[in-house]
């Protein structure tokens, strides 16, 4: 207890904990309740990037809704620093699966729609300089490819600096070698600031190679059956041993190793 206290009170940190959280979701259909989670423990803090993967039904995107406040735990509670999350926050930002622009509003206007306060010239310029889109500022969102509105997205969810920044599958939508530069992209912005990410991803080698932790789900009902740290220098070798070793890990807590595969 004395630790966690010590950890709280460092200046800057924020300290996610969720303690027994369970959701279920009642079937307008049928008299039924879908358990999307059960009893999850999990503790998180700044400076963190935590990958969550899974099959589909096991609660990661829940787990985001939970944290964003956009959603209330049937049983346990989330908190931020020992204060329980009640509702949404500016100090939790969201980033989903396709870009969420305005597309009336030029890139520059997207960027600074969100700003608290006016008077953030300089902010602004300095996102459009960090994602490479200073001469773009003046295009709407349909001129864009899709990269470049993943990236002016990302801004968005960064522009007033939250401590939880939340990633539900940013790039899923991305073809390959533009995921790619979009990782690499995230993974600078968040370096900046060291600030809690947590990002939910169906990739295993986008978990790993973005992810300080990678938190490992099943479903039915959703349930953390692994965490494993990933200590590795950025930016990671995705052929390297220890990438590979890894890989094969978390492959075989999801039941896709070979030598798992015919005992499911």
């Amino acid at each position: 207890m004395a630790e966690r206290s010590s950890e709280i009170m460092a200046e800057n940190t924020v300290i996610l904990r969720l303690d027994n959280v369970s959701k279920s979701f009642a079937k307008v259909e049928h008299d039924e309740v879908t358990h999307a989670l059960n009893e999850v423990n999990l503790s998180m803090k700044s400076g963190e990037f935590i990958s969550l993967v899974g099959p589909s039904g096991c609660g990661k995107s829940t787990i985001l809704r939970l944290v964003a406040g956009l959603i209330p735990p049937t049983t346990g509670y989330l908190t931020v620093n020992g204060a329980q999350i009640t509702g949404p926050s500016p100090e939790r930002g969201m980033m989903f699966q396709k870009p969420t622009l305005f597309p009336w509003l030029t890139v520059e206007k997207n960027i600074s729609f969100s700003l608290k306060l006016k008077g953030n010239e300089e902010k602004v310029e300095r996102m459009l300089r960090i994602i490479g889109l200073e001469s773009f500022r003046n295009d709407y969102p349909g001129q864009l490819s899709g990269g470049m509105a993943q990236r002016v997205s990302l801004v968005r969810s960064l522009i007033n600096e939250p401590d939880i920044l939340l990633l539900d599958e940013p790039l899923g939508a991305l073809d390959a070698f533009t995921r790619m530069n979009m990782q690499d992209e995230i993974l600078k912005v968040w370096q900046e600031k060291k600030q809690l990410a947590i990002m939910v991803t169906h990739d295993v080698d986008e978990a790993i190679y973005m992810g300080t932790r990678v938190i490992v789900m099943d479903a039915h009902p959703g349930r953390v059956v692994s965490d494993i740290k990933i200590d590795q220098a950025y930016p990671r070798e995705r052929s390297s041993q220890t990438f590979v070793a890894c890989r094969n890990e978390i492959l075989n807590r999801l039941h896709f190793g070979g030598k798992n595969r015919g005992q499911q």
